[in-house]
């Protein structure tokens, strides 16, 4: 029986009360800090962040969440057909159609709730035009983003088991481009197929990234983010990255794989390589440990004469969050003064590359911190695969 057997049988899974509750005061928290009385959350095509933290409603094309404490939480959906649902889902929140301007009915109703001049904050991608008009009503609102994405670099236990469902779907589709993938199928083939083992069980494409390469004329070192119509064959390199969400619980899994062949040297040696980058930095995915000593662990990298095109590590889980980095060769911005604290979720994706940007593999995974080292939500074998 499957360890998620109880969420996967229920209509709508459902958080704790107590785990609502206390997201609710670590956002009513962040507001006291930031002196506004008042919040407006914004989301819109499944990046819903805060909303869905808060209520459980998985945003679609457009919805504002208001919050003042002590009062009920009040939720503006577009379109008027995703009405229903939503207030199915949501959870102590009151739900209501946005009307012909969401913006508006917001501001409407934080000048019901009694919104001060400079008292209320935003948190999420409010729109330019839409800040507008909510600063003429309300005078200058704060921008509260920040604060909310510090809030889910550490996850909760019941968050990190929705995160471990999400992650097992990935695993799913490891196993199928391992076992069921062939010659003559293209990059759009191979996301049907990763797709058709977690739709029958709820799961939902977050990315499934794919790039084809012959081994021994390699043209592009990292996986594509939309297919090419690329076929497989004999002596072909794959390289993927799959994030599949149980609603907006994924984990991140990335791999290579060598087509009915063995790897060649030059991959083998970029393999090599990127396992021993993946081991020595998960290796220090502790309490305590700063952004500058994972980057210093991937220097075999460079010692090798190699070099990165991706994230050498990035966290994860409720966002695309701290710490973002990049290995020495390519650094993706001033290393951050950051340390890693338990129950943090990271993506260590090593995608080593030649400096030419002709080949390249991927390998990595979610992990989660912990006192006694990294903590596994995906399964997978680890190691470069072969299909055939």
């Amino acid at each position: 029986m499957s360890t998620f057997d109880d969420l996967l049988a229920q209509e709508y899974p459902q958080f704790s009360q107590v785990e609502l509750a206390r997201r609710r005061a670590l956002i009513e928290e962040a507001m006291a800090v930031a002196d506004v009385d008042h919040l407006l959350c914004y989301g819109i095509g499944t990046r819903g962040g805060a909303i869905g933290w808060l209520s459980q409603w998985v945003v679609t094309n457009e919805a504002q969440l208001v919050l003042t404490p002590g009062e009920e939480n009040e939720l503006f959906v577009q379109y008027f057909n995703h009405v229903p649902l939503a207030t199915h889902l949501a959870r102590d929140t009151v739900v209501a159609w946005g009307g012909a301007s969401t913006i508006a009915t917001s501001v409407a109703a934080l000048q019901r709730r009694g919104a001060k001049h400079g008292r209320v904050g935003v948190m999420g991608p409010l729109p330019l035009s839409a800040a507008r008009q909510l600063e003429a009503a309300v005078g200058p609102v704060k921008d509260l983003t920040a604060a909310y994405n510090r809030l889910r670099l550490k996850k909760s236990e019941e968050e990190l088991r929705w995160f471990a469902l999400g992650a097992s779907f990935g695993d799913r589709a490891i196993a199928a481009l391992e076992h069921e993938a062939h010659v003559g199928m293209s990059e759009r083939e191979l996301g049907a197929l990763v797709e058709s083992t977690w739709l029958p069980l709820g799961g939902v494409n977050a990315l499934h990234y794919f790039a084809v390469n012959d081994m021994n004329d390699p043209q592009y070192c990292v996986p594509r983010q939309h297919p090419s119509t690329r076929v497989l064959r004999h002596g072909d390199v794959v390289t993927t990255e799959i994030t599949a969400n149980f609603f907006e619980y994924g984990g991140q899994i990335l791999r290579t794989f060598a087509v009915a062949a063995e790897l060649t040297p030059l991959y083998r040696d970029l393999h090599d390589v990127a396992d021993a980058a993946f081991a020595a930095i998960s290796a220090l995915l502790v309490p305590g440990t700063s952004a500058e000593e994972l980057v210093e662990a991937s220097g075999m990298i460079e010692e090798a004469g190699f070099t990165t095109l991706d994230d050498l590590v990035h966290g994860y889980g409720g966002g695309y969050l701290a710490p973002i980095l990049g290995s020495r060769s390519r650094p993706n911005e001033p290393t951050p003064d950051f340390v890693l604290e338990e129950s943090m979720m990271l993506v260590v994706q090593p995608n080593v590359v030649t400096t030419d940007h002709h080949a390249g593999v991927q390998t990595g995974e979610c992990l989660v911190v912990t006192a006694e080292g990294p903590r596994r939500l995906h399964h997978a074998a680890r190691g470069a695969r072969r299909i055939g």
